[in-house]
């Protein structure tokens, strides 16, 4: 049994906070509405009969709270709202309600609770989000240019977004003023756009290099195909600690195994959860292409192996081989490359957890199978 008087659950809005105290000595259930600033809300707990436990949903206002209530000694468990079940015939939502609904959930131990960031990954975190950001503005910045020349009948027809293409487009002139001034936004956004990515592209390799906390796991993942530093650190700073998980629970949470609908003797399995972290999925899916075409020797992928020991380089060679044998196997049983990728996503994903942990905990020949 914890050791805890008061639980207390947080209903947390940018401009509003509401919070339900449940003392277990007074047996009695208090509510109150809160500044929303944090050394309000932390006075307001710490004011309450301890030891206090809090509970609060994650979301927009960040983890600044529990790093706030956990300086002050106070435990703090931030939850997922995706995980919380909610019953079928509670129609009445009120932020009192939800906090008091948090509250008795952390007296009885049943919250989904997720981990808690350091500022310097939640640091890390946002500047690759930032990038993921640019990533789309970018795309959707090609998307309308590409087709305003289409409504104009122009069309290129080779490789676009290469130095030739960017030179045609600078070329292209139109008789309509509207049309000329509309063009020339759309190129300037495009061009405003990839510049933005390039810094950050320029900002997330100095960071990598930099930090200690991701040198170590960045440069391990760089050895397997497909997986370049940009990829690698979007990988640890959404998943940031790996010993979490294993290599079997790599894959559920990031949300690439199926979903599942079984009851009695009837077994049904339907596409993948889609769960968890869609950033990293993204990335991993990506890299799982890479592994579609046969093993070569690479210029590129060895000298991002350079300088990492001989047991990380035979151990990426070896996920890189076993990636390839799977994609080779699904083909085989025509499966359709989008069904395909996804499992070699999968897989992949297991191969990046052992190589992330593979200065810590070595595994051995069984643990690396289940891994994969």
């Amino acid at each position: 049994m914890l050791a805890e008087r008061t639980w207390v659950g947080l209903d947390v809005h940018a401009r509003s906070v509401v919070g339900c105290a449940i003392d277990d000595e007074a047996c009695e259930i208090r509510t109150q509405r809160v500044a929303p600033q944090t050394e309000a809300i932390v006075d307001w707990v710490m004011a309450l009969p301890g030891p206090v436990a809090v509970t609060y949903e994650a979301g927009p206002t960040g983890f600044g709270l529990a790093r706030a209530l956990a300086a002050a000694g106070v435990r703090c468990e931030v939850v997922a709202p995706s995980k919380l079940e909610r019953p079928a015939g509670d129609k009445v939502k009120t932020d009192r309600r939800d906090a008091e609904r948090l509250a008795r959930l952390l007296r009885i131990g049943e919250l989904p609770a997720v981990r808690v960031p350091s500022e310097a990954e939640e640091a890390a975190r946002d500047l690759v989000r930032a990038r993921e950001d640019a990533r789309g503005d970018l795309m959707r910045a090609r998307h309308r240019l590409s087709k305003l020349l289409l409504r104009q009948g122009i069309v290129w027809d080779r490789s676009a977004w290469t130095g030739e293409h960017t030179d045609w487009l600078r070329r292209q002139h139109f008789d309509r003023r509207g049309v000329q001034l509309a063009f020339d936004e759309a190129l300037d956004a495009v061009f405003s756009v990839h510049a933005r990515r390039d810094r950050l592209d320029t900002a997330i390799e100095e960071m990598a290099g930099t930090d200690p906390a991701l040198a170590g796991p960045v440069g391990r993942l760089r050895c397997l195909r497909g997986v370049s530093t940009l990829t690698a650190v979007g990988l640890c700073v959404e998943v940031a600690d790996w010993h979490r998980f294993t290599g079997s629970t790599i894959g559920s949470y990031l949300g690439l195994v199926p979903s599942e609908f079984s009851s009695g003797a009837r077994r049904v399995q339907g596409p993948i959860t889609k769960t968890g972290n869609a950033h990293a999925r993204r990335l991993l899916v990506e890299a799982a292409w890479h592994h579609r075409r046969p093993l070569r020797p690479s210029r590129e992928r060895a000298r991002r192996a350079d300088g990492q020991p001989a047991g990380v380089r035979a151990r990426a060679e070896a996920g890189n081989r076993r990636l390839h044998q799977r994609w080779c196997r699904l083909e085989q049983r025509r499966k359709r490359p989008t069904v395909s990728v996804v499992a070699v996503a999968r897989e992949l994903a297991g191969w990046c957890w052992s190589l992330a942990v593979l200065d810590q905990d070595p595994l051995d020949e069984h643990q690396h199978h289940a891994a994969a």
